[in-house]
């Protein structure tokens, strides 16, 4: 399997017509329709459903959604290996890839972010949002450097750095809520009232302990994966979003509010990689960064 051949696929999935790949990849149509049979061979599965007479998209077939999703990690792979080894050598300069969730930690990455910055400004940074899920997925990939990580690590395949800084549970509401008059919200409190939660498995969260009830048995209206989108829902009165403080202007003339948990409930995170991580020079700097940053903290 060429990677050039991975790269037509992928023109093809983005524009739903051979034709417009083709035109894009500046190829004839019959060149890459015969190199799109040629793949279909080699993999013995068809890759796309083209439309007949009337029919102007090419759709992916289940078998064409699979290689889709493991061509980009590929070629994204490839261009980072690509680029870490044209970059080596005695001058610090190249991409760093962290991924992790929406977290005030960001505030410590940004700060050695913008002191390596200062020492090497060919350094770039590239962050990606997801759940602890995700960000494992893409570590275990090579398609990132580091992740953060929420609660216990798996020793046996990452290494780790725990983080002194703790992220507070609370809840996000609107100003005129009837929770809003109080200093502190408890379990019981929110058991019969509209909730926003993250979409992070409901077992690997230590909410749901705090909470003394079933995910079932609560009135979960929505889940999000980013708090922003969540805080817009929670504006317009949709409900209480359960996230981490700090992470949604609350101040001037917003007419949202935050109140912690009681008790306090509190998020530990860890920098992870991959155990025996060959890093690129960008890459081990900003871990040795961070690490000195750490020392003084």
């Amino acid at each position: 399997m060429e990677l050039r051949v991975l790269q037509y696929f992928l023109a093809v999935a983005r524009e739903q017509s051979i034709s417009a790949a083709a035109q894009s990849l500046h190829l004839s149509q019959p060149t890459l329709s015969t190199q799109l049979k040629a793949l279909e061979e080699e993999l013995g599965k068809q890759l796309f459903v083209r439309g007949g007479k009337g029919a102007r998209k090419t759709i992916l077939t289940e078998e064409g959604r699979i290689l889709r999703k493991r061509a980009e990690e590929i070629l994204e792979l490839v261009h980072k290996t690509e680029n870490e080894i044209s970059i080596s050598g005695d001058s610090v300069a190249g991409d760093v890839y962290i991924g992790a969730g929406e977290s005030q930690i960001i505030r410590l990455f940004a700060r050695a972010a913008q002191l390596l910055q200062e020492k090497h400004p060919g350094v770039h940074y590239h962050i990606f949002s997801g759940n602890a899920a995700y960000v494992l997925e893409q570590l275990d990939k090579g398609l990132i450097d580091f992740g953060l990580i929420y609660g216990p690590v798996d020793l046996t395949k990452y290494e780790c750095l725990k983080l002194p800084i703790k992220d507070v549970w609370g809840v996000l509401m609107r100003r005129d809520a009837p929770l809003a008059s109080k200093e502190a919200i408890r379990a019981e409190d929110l058991w019969d009232k509209p909730l926003l939660i993250s979409n992070q498995k409901n077992g690997a969260s230590p909410l749901s302990a705090w909470l003394r009830r079933d995910y079932s048995r609560l009135n979960i209206i929505a889940t999000y994966n980013l708090v922003f989108n969540a805080s817009l829902l929670t504006s317009e009165g949709l409900g209480y979003t359960l996230c981490f403080d700090q992470l949604v202007n609350t101040s001037g003339d917003s007419n949202l509010c935050f109140r912690p948990l009681t008790p306090k409930l509190e998020a530990e995170a860890s920098i992870v990689w991959k155990k025996y991580q060959i890093f690129s020079q960008a890459a081990d700097q900003f871990l040795q960064q961070i690490k000195t940053m750490l020392e003084d903290f």
